[in-house]
């Protein structure tokens, strides 16, 4: 993941966090750019790219449709129409 795209992934999940846990993990945009770096979270441009990748972590998504795979806790949606994936 890039400067830019790391940016925009810790803007939302700064704002969002609380989708994958009950208390939030980071208070600042640094933070949660810490975050993503050490899950080892993933940017991927659209949702074909996050299927393709998550195939490629050994992870079976053929059971889902796209709005189910956008939909799971750990991945979340960029204003941008890209995702980003965290692992949990």
């Amino acid at each position: 993941m890039d400067n830019k795209q790391l940016e925009k992934c810790a803007k939302v999940f700064l704002k969002e966090q609380s989708k994958l846990f009950d208390e939030d993990v980071v208070f600042s945009i640094e933070e949660a750019k810490e975050f993503l770096e050490e899950s080892f979270a993933f940017y991927c441009k659209d949702i074909k790219e996050l299927r393709e990748a998550l195939k490629e972590e050994g992870m079976d998504v053929s059971e889902f449709d796209d709005e189910e795979l956008s939909n799971q806790l750990e991945v979340f949606k960029l204003d941008d129409g890209g995702f980003f994936y965290v692992e949990g």
